[in-house]
């Protein structure tokens, strides 16, 4: 999945303050601190956190080097006729040669400073792009003219409002925002929504099933994440990479077992999972792994595989054809606790389905190679 990042500003006011706002930020999930110098061996005692500070003389362990503070980027220094003789281009030009990250920083004051602005991003890694009066307008812009750059736009943003406009802007949005803030629920949505602008919707469909079949022993694999998960959502699973059926959690009560919101038991051994833009085998994933939690609208977050347990079970084939013919299959226990996600969104019990039953799938045009999409011819029985 494409990441949107969240950063927190953390450069004014006393430690005590800064501590705070950097707490909250670990906390949430930040991506990134932005610091001052002096503030940068504190900050990683903190927590394990990329850190951001302002370029000095002095060599810095911060992992981003920000140019434009108290410098033309944030109109401390007027801007010169030719931009390429600016201060601020000849310190990043420096700091890329030493191999430094280099973000540089940006106030825009009128259109002189987004163009600046625009200038800045095509030689940093990162542009963090300060509205004043004008937000949308200017981000806008500098979304489309670094379109071929490669170059992340962060955006400076107060609220949650503002962080999810930045985020959605054009489409695509912006790259990541920069908090200024120190309300901790302020910080923590604004991260939520970084998660869902992250997230691409999937195409999800209809499909009748067509077979249901004991197959007889073999190995199964639950996958418990560090997520918690609702009705109609689990993870997309299928014996092949073109087509996937919606395994359900183990999120419903049972009068047998207790529920585990946070389990799929997701399928044979040798099946595919979607982990995000990409495909692992069942039987590969393992604690510290990202897998794509899907819901039955085909709304998809990321979660952290906890541990993988795989035991051998009796398994049940079942098979299904979509309205244009093609037909999935997927292996599972054989186990009333085991379900699929209905035509309507609810969970549906493996030991229950029969032909004619409806149930929520993902068809995928391109085949796969190392789990990557391709497109060639590809054969799947």
């Amino acid at each position: 999945m494409m990441t949107k990042e969240v950063w927190i500003r953390a450069d004014e006011g006393d430690w005590e303050t800064k501590k705070q706002r950097i707490t909250s930020g670990l906390e949430s999930g930040v991506t990134c601190v932005l610091v001052l110098p002096e503030d940068v061996d504190k900050t990683k005692e903190l927590g394990d956190i990329k850190v951001a500070t302002f370029f000095s003389e002095e060599l810095s362990k911060a992992d981003i080097i920000v140019v434009g503070k108290d410098s033309e980027g944030d109109g401390t220094l007027p801007l010169p006729t030719d931009l390429s003789k600016s201060r601020d281009f000849d310190i990043i030009a420096h700091l890329r040669r030493e191999k430094k990250t280099v973000a540089g920083f940006s106030v825009i004051h009128d259109k002189a400073h987004e163009k600046f602005a625009s200038s800045l991003g095509g030689v940093c890694d990162y542009l963090i792009a300060i509205g004043t009066d004008w937000k949308v307008i200017p981000l806008e812009n500098l979304i489309a003219s670094l379109q071929p750059e490669d170059v992340k736009i962060i955006s400076g943003v107060r609220d949650t409002d503002e962080a999810r406009l930045a985020l959605e802007t054009m489409e695509h949005g912006a790259d990541g925002v920069l908090l200024d803030t120190d309300n901790h629920d302020t910080i923590r949505k604004s991260v939520e929504i970084a998660e869902e602008a992250t997230s691409e919707k999937l195409e999800l469909e209809v499909a009748k099933v067509t077979k249901v079949e004991q197959v007889g022993m073999g190995d199964r694999v639950c996958v418990d994440t560090c997520s918690l998960m609702g009705t109609g959502e689990g993870m997309l699973v299928g014996c092949g990479s073109g087509g996937m059926f919606l395994v359900h959690s183990e999120s419903e009560e049972s009068p047998y077992v207790a529920s585990r919101p946070f389990r799929v038991n997701a399928g044979a051994v040798h099946a595919y999972v979607q982990t995000g833009g990409k495909t692992r085998y069942l039987c590969e994933l393992e604690a510290g792994d990202e897998v794509a939690v899907v819901d039955a609208e085909g709304k998809q977050r990321r979660a952290i595989v906890g541990r993988v347990k795989i035991e051998r079970r009796p398994l049940m084939l079942v098979e299904a054809q979509t309205s244009d013919g093609r037909t999935m299959k997927n292996i599972l226990q054989n186990a009333e606790t085991i379900k699929l996600v209905s035509g309507d969104g609810k969970p549906v019990s493996v030991t229950s389905l029969e032909p004619g039953d409806e149930v929520m799938v993902y068809v995928e045009e391109s085949g796969r190679h190392f789990g990557m999409k391709v497109e060639e011819t590809i054969i799947e029985k």
